[in-house]
Order: structure tokens, then C-alpha cells, then sequence
């Protein structure tokens, strides 16, 4: 498995727009070029916090 990589605040925000437009978890991945893992946790951080910026 590759190193894992920093999100920019970008492409948090674009895991978030994908998901709430109803994009697949897999798709989404594979938009942003990361894990479906990290999908799954910027978008929970997300509905959760209401933000994807680390504090």
C-alpha cells in the first residue's frame, strides 16, 4: 500500500459536494485520488463538525 497523502482543503471539499450529490464512496475516491477510508472519515468529520478543516 502507497504512504499516505494530506488532503488539501479542496479536495475535502469536493468529497463532501460528491457525497452530498449523492456520489458513490468508490467514485469519490477515485475523483479526489484517496482511500474510500478517507472519504468515509472527511465526510463523517463533516456531518458531525460541520467542517473538514483540521483544528
Amino acid at each position: 500500500m502507497g504512504k499516505r497523502k494530506d488532503l488539501s482543503e479542496f479536495d475535502k471539499g469536493q468529497i463532501v459536494m460528491a457525497r452530498r450529490l449523492g456520489q458513490s464512496i468508490s467514485k469519490t475516491a477515485a475523483l479526489v485520488g484517496c482511500s474510500w477510508s478517507a472519504v468515509v472519515r472527511i465526510y463523517q468529520k463533516w456531518s458531525k463538525e460541520g467542517t473538514v478543516v483540521d483544528r
